[in-house]
């Protein structure tokens, strides 16, 4: 897999060292390889993916051998209609600088709860610092949904990530709020 990926030095800005997993998504073999490694590690039934490239695996476990069952997406700000109190913001701290996410609790509740909580995988293409996981997996854990009177709570079951940079301590952060599994690191 690591093979089939590009590395890009000082992108979006100087000191970074950008990974594009485009490549895996112009090999219909490669790209089945990282779909089914990614179902075996994924073993809730909600799936949250950060915009955009989480999205881009997160789906096709809807239709793979995996339990998920519902996708949250996690968009940038204006991004998701929503109706009032449903939507959420998320504000990290990544490497490059700050950024805010959006998720709706809506669709969370759309998902399948394990007794009275509501299990979620957090999925994304690249572990770096692990700011925007703690950030989304911190919020989750302050959420109240209710459905037809019941209440319900969220809580991050696991971290997956294609891909980590091990020398930036994201999976350290991570692993004091739950397991993190990673398909390579560099």
């Amino acid at each position: 897999m690591i093979e089939t990926l590009k590395f890009y030095q000082d992108f979006p800005k100087e000191g970074i060292k950008f990974v594009d997993i485009i490549p895996l998504l112009q090999d219909r073999k490669v790209f089945g390889e990282v779909i089914d490694r990614l179902s075996k590690y994924t073993t809730a039934a909600n799936v949250a993916a950060p915009e955009a490239r989480g999205f881009l695996f997160a789906a096709p476990l809807l239709v793979s051998d995996s339990v998920v069952e519902n996708v949250i997406p996690m968009r940038k700000s204006g991004k998701l209609p929503h109706n009032d109190g449903d939507l959420i913001e998320v504000r990290v701290l990544k490497e490059y600088g700050y950024d805010s996410l959006f998720y709706r609790k809506s669709d969370i509740a759309a998902g399948k709860p394990n007794g009275d909580v509501f299990e979620v995988t957090l999925l994304d293409d690249v572990l770096a610092t692990g700011g925007t996981a703690e950030g989304v997996a911190h919020s989750f854990g302050q959420l109240d949904i209710e459905i037809d009177g019941r209440h319900y709570s969220v809580r991050v079951k696991e971290f997956v990530f294609l891909l980590g940079l091990a020398d930036l301590g994201g999976r350290e952060r991570l692993e004091k709020i739950a397991p993190v599994h990673v398909l390579a690191e560099i």
